[in-house]
């Protein structure tokens, strides 16, 4: 063995025995460490045998009492949504009895009967000095005894119902009609109706109110009232509403009480309403000075207070009078009222004990069976690692000597190309079925391609130079067809002209012409070719061509423009066109007479003004259509006007964020500069044009003319 055959065997070699060292090594450091380690590892499983207890209970914690919370919040809002029903149903009796009470004839109502104590009937009652055989709105929702006796009965929820109306009087059903009676037989009719707290809420609110928890006048039972304004023609008549006993809160909250956990329910003002608790901040207690805990000083305490009373709170953790406590909330919409459920954490933790004491014994037996499994590990690698090693060592010598003889003789025929010998060839023994196999078709696969690019890259650069030649000319032959020699007439003072055009390819259809017809008249054209590149050369020399034999042949603007469209119509299958717009100035007398065929608007600036955009009438392009006329106008002259001719690539110029250059943007520059020469006019436009493009390609042929009227040739 020699070279890389040798390098491939003694490294497969070094790394087996750094394999059966580095073993060595660490079967001692774990023998040695054996006690320590797995000491370290029973702290560490019942520390995580603690954690995980935990996390299971508090998970358990979080379902049951999430849920459980969360329905029995459901429960008890249900007794409240039910009585709100029942008392819209109600008012929507009593409205509709009010807005149609032509429709009813007065209905008999009585007070109060001891003798129908226990069982549920129509009563009255009124304020003292009120009659109420003189009120006729009572007289009028008596006729709803029938329905509010038939939702008492039909309901377990409600203790009364009822209907007060404005003048003080109020009909009530329900089943006690002996607490009315005083223990001389008399009726108790000192019931200011008007002053009752739902009658001033609902009055006040104009909506279906729930009232706080208080007393009731004559039972001294928990309850509330839900009460309901009725109107008619906007004025308030009547309030409907029902009492509900919440005995049955008071008594599941009681009896849900269990060692180190309860649940309670706090109202809207996180004041606590129901609660097994005699003392702490669960204490339940009804006076309107019972403290906020929504403003608890335990500020996670208050927060969670608050979250409950606004949505779903999960099981929470919080020390509360030095105990910690698990938490859960759901609200009661209805109410507005919330559903705790709390248990002590130090009950959560009995189980985990009692697995502990388990997890000790267990973990004796587990030390004794792996000191056992260990010392059969040991025999067992032993064994294993000399098998390992012998069949490493034939395997570096085998797979040494297959990688590496093809490799060399790759190696060999590759530095062998050189000169004309440029041809790697598929040889069998390279053959192997794998990588090198590849790898040497590909050298083959580049070789036959470097071959083919070679000879299409010498065909492509000539061909190229050929066309860049070409171009080169096409564009000499472009920019000579067009005047391009300033002053152009130095001996002319009647004005002064400058132009200049810049393709977006090495050949535009953009062109421009200025050209004296005769010695008096000048003519001037701007105009832009569809398309780009040579095509729109050629097509531009042919109009350019066309409009200015025309136009030396005498013809006015429009008739040159009509002819030469005629012309370029006759044959045109490319159906190319182009814009154009010519001026024929008469210099003895400053009329410039204009005609445009779908071209830009021209700029103009008159002495002492501004340039801005002359808006003329705009004719079909040359090469659209045959048998078009084309419509002549007049700009009167006088000296020191400038006109400004152009293309579209100047305003549609674009940047790198796709914005254009504008009409806006080019007069501004043209007033920038309009006290200048053309040349300089020009020169600042095309200035600002880069500035706003910058880098951005130019997508257009930039083409432009200025032109500065002096004087008149016959002031001359």
């Amino acid at each position: 063995m020699g070279g890389l055959q040798q390098k491939i065997f003694n490294l497969m070699l070094i790394f087996i025995i750094a394999l059966i060292g580095l073993y060595a090594a660490v079967s001692l450091y774990q023998h040695k460490n054996l006690t320590g380690i797995v000491q370290e590892a029973s702290a560490s499983q019942q520390a995580s045998i603690e954690a995980v207890s935990e996390e299971t209970m508090k998970a358990i914690l979080e379902v049951s009492m999430t849920q459980s919370t969360a329905l029995q919040a459901y429960i008890a809002d249900d007794l409240f949504g039910d009585v709100r029903t029942d008392v819209l149903t109600l008012q929507t009796f009593a409205t509709e009895l009010f807005e149609h009470a032509e429709l009813f004839s007065p209905h008999p109502f009585s007070p109060p009967d001891p003798k129908n104590d226990g069982v549920a009937s129509v009563q009255m009652q009124h304020e003292p000095g009120v009659d109420p055989a003189s009120s006729e709105d009572l007289a009028l929702v008596a006729n709803m005894s029938e329905i509010m006796l038939a939702m008492f009965e039909s309901s377990d929820k409600l203790s009364s119902c009822f209907v007060a109306t404005a003048d003080g009087c109020i009909l009530f059903v329900d089943d006690r009609a002996g607490s009315y009676v005083t223990e001389t037989g008399e009726v108790d009719e000192i019931f200011r109706v008007r002053e009752r707290p739902w009658y001033v809420q609902a009055a006040e609110e104009e909506a279906l109110i729930f009232t706080g928890v208080e007393l009731d006048s004559f039972t001294d039972i928990l309850g509330l009232v839900c009460a309901a304004p009725v109107y008619r023609d906007g004025a308030l008549v009547a309030v409907v509403g029902a009492d509900i006993f919440l005995t049955s809160v008071s008594d599941y909250v009681r009896d849900k009480a269990t060692e180190g956990g309860f649940v309670c329910v706090v109202n809207e003002d996180g004041q606590v309403l129901f609660s097994p608790q005699t003392e702490g901040v669960f204490k339940a207690e009804l006076s309107k000075t019972a403290p906020d805990l929504r403003q608890n000083e335990n500020a996670a305490f208050a927060a969670f207070v608050n979250q409950a009373l606004q949505e779903q709170a999960g099981l929470t953790l919080i020390e509360i009078g030095g105990k910690e406590y698990y938490l859960t909330g759901a609200p009661m919409p209805t109410l507005g009222w919330a559903v705790f459920s709390v248990v002590e954490k130090e009950i959560t933790h009995q189980p985990t004990a009692q697995m502990l004491e388990q997890y000790d014994k267990i973990n004796a037996d587990a030390l004794a069976s792996y000191e056992q499994g260990t010392r059969q590990a040991s025999r067992m690698t032993i064994f294993m690692t000399v098998v390992l090693l012998l069949l490493a060592v034939t395997g570096a010598l085998f797979v040494a000597g297959r990688v590496v003889r093809p490799l060399e003789r790759m190696t060999r025929r590759i530095n062998a190309l050189s000169g004309g010998d440029r041809d790697f060839e598929m040889e069998d023994v390279y053959r192997t079925n794998d990588e090198i196999e590849v790898l040497a078709e590909s050298f083959a696969s580049l070789s036959k391609r470097t071959r083919e690019y070679i000879t299409q890259i010498t065909q492509i650069t000539a061909e190229k130079e050929r066309i860049g030649t070409e171009l080169a000319l096409a564009t000499q032959i472009q920019a000579d067809m067009l005047p391009n020699i300033f002053p152009a007439f130095p001996d002319r003072p009647e004005f002064d002209v400058y132009a200049s055009m810049d393709p977006a390819k090495e050949v535009g259809g953009d062109f421009y012409d200025f050209f004296l017809i005769d010695e008096t008249h000048l003519g001037l054209v701007m105009a832009d070719v569809s398309g780009k590149g040579v095509p729109a050369a050629l097509f531009m020399m042919i109009a350019k061509t066309l409009v200015q034999n025309n136009a030396m042949a005498g013809k006015g603007p429009a008739e040159v423009l009509r002819a030469v469209n005629d012309q370029i119509c006759a044959n045109n299958r490319e159906e190319m066109f182009v814009t154009v717009w010519l001026g024929i100035l008469d210099l003895s007398t400053g009329l410039l007479t204009c005609a445009n065929a779908g071209h830009e608007y021209p700029a103009l600036k008159q002495p002492g003004g501004s340039f801005a955009l002359y808006k003329d009438k705009h004719g079909f392009v040359i090469g659209g259509m045959e048998g078009i006329q084309y419509k002549e106008y007049d700009i009167q002259l006088e000296p020191g006007v400038k006109l400004f001719l152009y293309t579209d690539g100047v305003p549609e110029a674009t940047n790198a964020e796709n914005e254009l250059f504008g009409t806006d943007r080019m007069l501004e520059a043209l007033n920038t500069a309009q006290d200048k020469t053309p040349e300089v006019i020009l020169k600042t436009v095309r200035s600002a044009v880069d500035g706003f493009v910058k880098d951005a390609e130019q997508f257009d042929d930039l083409t432009m003319l200025c032109l500065e009227f002096k004087r008149k040739d016959a002031e001359g």
